[in-house]
């Protein structure tokens, strides 16, 4: 390992917090699904697009460390809250496009960095369950630095990193500030895959319509519109469309309608 890399310490890492907590902080992560870059600020971010050399069309992604984060940050109606409550419960990764609260983007600096955390809508996605590692790390920054945790694939764009850090890329490993190794952390989600038929990205939940308005109360009724759609596919996809069907009686599969 050098100086840079350390392995996973099975909690809260202490460097990572370190690093995020102050400014323009910029860390590789492992989660359920691959390795991701974990900023805390608009510095950072603006490393993460350097580094990434990444398009800015697609929606920010927030990852949240508690269901209190969540609430306090995003728009929702009940039945979503509900439906981030059942996947909460059962531990299962899920991202929802949502618009934010005022009093969520009161929190966010005036510098500049609305811009970056949301598309042309207004509209970010806010995870949570992503995995043991950046959950405790986004938690901690939360609720004792008031700090958030921005997230994007750590990869060169376009391209995977395999589940495996030595994928990550040159470009990004010169560029971050620290890597959290756990290569076997992330084999563990998805045991009996292999680095061809691995998921390495979460499922995608739009709750809005064209203009980043929220889905109106679906109320067990049948093809109310707009309605919740599934926008990208992902891990325990199959688990997620029954959740979501226990929720909403008609909803829509749109897969790759995210840019």
């Amino acid at each position: 390992m050098s100086e840079k890399k350390i392995i996973w310490n099975k909690g809260i890492q202490p460097e990572a917090i370190d690093i995020l907590s102050k400014n323009g902080g910029m860390i590789v992560s492992p989660t359920k699904v691959g390795y991701i870059i974990m900023t805390s600020d608009k510095q950072g971010l603006e490393r993460k697009f350097e580094a990434k050399q990444r398009k800015r069309n697609k929606p920010g992604v927030v990852l949240c460390g508690s269901m209190e984060q969540l609430k306090q940050l995003a728009q929702m109606n009940d039945e979503i809250e509900a439906l981030y409550q059942k996947h909460w419960d059962e531990d299962v990764l899920l991202g929802c496009i949502l618009p934010w609260k005022k009093a969520g983007l009161d929190l966010l600096p005036d510098d500049g960095i609305r811009e970056l955390m949301m598309d042309s809508r207004q509209t970010t996605c806010f995870v949570i369950r992503f995995g043991k590692p950046g959950e405790f790390i986004a938690k901690e920054l939360w609720e004792k630095h008031g700090k958030f945790s921005f997230a994007s694939s750590a990869n060169p764009s376009g391209k995977g990193n395999r589940g495996l850090v030595e994928n990550i890329g040159e470009r990004i490993e010169e560029r971050a500030d620290l890597i959290i190794c756990a290569n076997d952390y992330v084999k563990s989600i998805q045991p009996n895959e292999d680095e061809r038929t691995r998921y390495e990205q979460g499922v995608m939940v739009s709750m809005v319509d064209e203009d980043g308005k929220l889905v109106p109360l679906q109320n067990n009724e049948r093809k109310i519109k707009p309605c919740p759609s599934v926008i990208r596919k992902g891990l325990d996809i199959n688990k997620i469309m029954s959740f979501m069907s226990d929720t909403f009686i008609s909803w829509e599969y749109n897969h790759g309608d995210y840019y």
